[in-house]
């Protein structure tokens, strides 16, 4: 397989144009007075738009990592954590339902030519995406589970996230499916455990998709799923949960 390199979209920019959306324009002396206030406390870090938040008074300010600061006026205190907003019997995480909107925008931004796609024979009805290793236990189990998703019309597609980094055998292993004439055959074979001759291909988007987990989606393990509207999910669903999240 030939693979052309093409730049990550990372969520910060993606959260950047959500904000600038969803908020009134700031004015420009106030956001200036707030990232100064802010950069003399902690001059290494990187602050990015300033914008309104839903609380009178209070600016929100994005800053590495895609971490959120809310801010006061003065710039002069701030509060890091996630806002919710109250409603009736519910508590709504406003900060996630941000970044789950970004990543649904990133995840939609890459290359399907670069992912391994299982695919449903009939109607497509959603589609999942998956960080995988090939040597974790719940990778295997959510792989033997890709025929029934497939049964209920939900397409998984694949990127690779080999847990002990790119200097592993792992990378070696997962990489070797990616570089395969049949992607599919072969990396259902070595989550099987099959006795597969490892080969890496130059210019194969392993890494890449790697530093996409890292940067963009925070993965912290194998497998993470991330639904079509950009929720994650850090683990194994059995097919039941994952179609009723998925409104099938």
């Amino acid at each position: 397989m030939k693979y052309v390199k093409k730049p990550l979209v990372l969520v910060g920019a993606v959260l950047a144009l959500l904000g600038g959306a969803a908020h009134a324009e700031v004015d420009a002396e106030t956001a200036k007075a707030i990232k100064a206030r802010l950069k003399e406390g902690n001059p290494k870090a990187t602050y990015g738009e300033v914008r309104e938040s839903p609380m009178k008074g209070v600016y929100e300010v994005e800053m590495d990592g895609g971490n959120t600061l809310f801010v006061s006026e003065d710039g002069k205190h701030f509060i890091f954590g996630d806002l919710y907003q109250v409603e009736a019997g519910n508590l709504v995480n406003v900060s996630e339902q941000r970044r789950a909107g970004g990543r649904a925008q990133v995840m939609a931004a890459q290359n399907l030519d670069d992912m391994i796609i299982f695919s449903p024979k009939g109607k497509k009805k959603a589609h999942i995406y998956v960080f995988t290793d090939v040597d974790c236990g719940y990778c295997r189990k959510l792989h033997d589970d890709v025929p029934e998703l497939n049964k209920r019309g939900i397409e998984v597609r694949y990127l690779a996230f080999p847990r002990a980094g790119l200097n592993s055998l792992g990378y070696r292993k997962v990489a070797t499916a990616w570089c395969a004439d049949d992607p599919n055959k072969t990396l259902t074979a070595l989550k099987n455990r099959e006795n597969v001759p490892l080969k890496v291909c130059k210019d194969n988007p392993v890494a890449a998709q790697y530093k996409l987990g890292n940067d963009a989606i925070d993965v912290r393990g194998t497998p993470t799923i991330v639904m079509e509207d950009g929720t994650v999910v850090p683990g194994y669903l059995p097919p039941d949960t994952l179609a009723k999240a998925l409104g099938i």
